[in-house]
Parts: C-alpha cells; sequence; structure tokens
C-alpha cells in the first residue's frame, strides 16, 4: 500500500483542528517526556474511528530503572521504543487501531504494530532508516506521513480563520 502524499498547508484549512492533527500533537507532546539523548519519540494508539485512546508512551528506560540511556552508543541505548510502550497499554486484540508517531517506526517496532493489529500509522518525521515504513506497506498496513496542519490551530485559542 502507498504512502499518502502531505498536504500541503495551502491546502484550505477546515474549521477545526482535525483529530489525526490533535493527536499528532500529543505524540510530540509525550516525546518531551522521552529520556532518551539521541531522539525524543511519541506515540498515541487510538481506536480507528479516533474516538478512544488505548495507549500513549515515550521512549526511555524501563520503569525503575534510572531515567537516562543505559549507553551512548548509537542503537545501543537500552531505552525501550515509544512504540513499544503505547503498543504495552493497547494490547494486541482490537483490530485496526491506529497508531500516531512522531517519527516514523524502526523495522522490530514495526513488526510489533503488524502483529498486535494496528491498521494505519500516521507519522510526523522521517526516522533516518526508512525500512521500518516498508515492512508496515508489506504487511498491508497504512501508512501516512502526517504533516498537514502543523503550523495552524497553534495559539490557546486560534482560529485558522481568524474568527
Amino acid at each position: 500500500m502507498a504512502a499518502h502524499e502531505p498536504v500541503s498547508e495551502s491546502e484550505q484549512a477546515p474549521d477545526r483542528i482535525p483529530l489525526e492533527e490533535v493527536y499528532m500533537r500529543m505524540a510530540e507532546e509525550l516525546a518531551k517526556r522521552s529520556t532518551c539523548a539521541r531522539l525524543q519519540v511519541g506515540s498515541v494508539i487510538t481506536t480507528s474511528d479516533l474516538t478512544q485512546v488505548l495507549g500513549i508512551g515515550y521512549n526511555g528506560n524501563a520503569r525503575g530503572l534510572p531515567n537516562r540511556c543505559d549507553s551512548s552508543k548509537p542503537g545501543n541505548c537500552g531505552c525501550i521504543h515509544s512504540e513499544q510502550n503505547a503498543l504495552i497499554k493497547a494490547g494486541a486484540q482490537l483490530p485496526g487501531k491506529v497508531m500516531f508517531v512522531s517519527a516514523s517506526p524502526c523495522v522490530m517496532c514495526a513488526k510489533m504494530i503488524i502483529n498486535t493489529n494496528v491498521g494505519r500509522v500516521y507519522y510526523r518525521e522521517a526516522y533516518r532508516d526508512p525500512a521500518g515504513l516498508d515492512v508496515l506497506r508489506q504487511a498491508g498496513v497504512e501508512v501516512v506521513h502526517y504533516d498537514r496542519w502543523r503550523n495552524h490551530w497553534r495559539e490557546l485559542g486560534a482560529h485558522p480563520k481568524g474568527a
């Protein structure tokens, strides 16, 4: 399944912030809790109709361990990935879940996403290795590079049309 192309910011904005943008911003805010020194990532998992949050996560060490990386070596920091933390909370049984991730998944997270019945993954930024996106597509998971309304609705109470 092909990835959706990002929609231009020049496209007419909806009257209110779309739920996809709300959840993507939640993922970005969760990333700020990350204790990983190299890359802070946040994730949100919802039901297929986007009406319920099933799990949230950010990357960092396991509960009860020091809030820092185990190593400074890239790829061996020892942090649990945000997708893994969110999937643990969301469970595997419910099919068609939707995941919002501030950075696209690595290969191992992509495989976990597939095995926990996530049907669609939205990501804001591309991870340095795109192989995880390829794995998702290969398994039929819909992949969406979501950057549509990043700069709209940023001020408290702001309305894109100024109303």
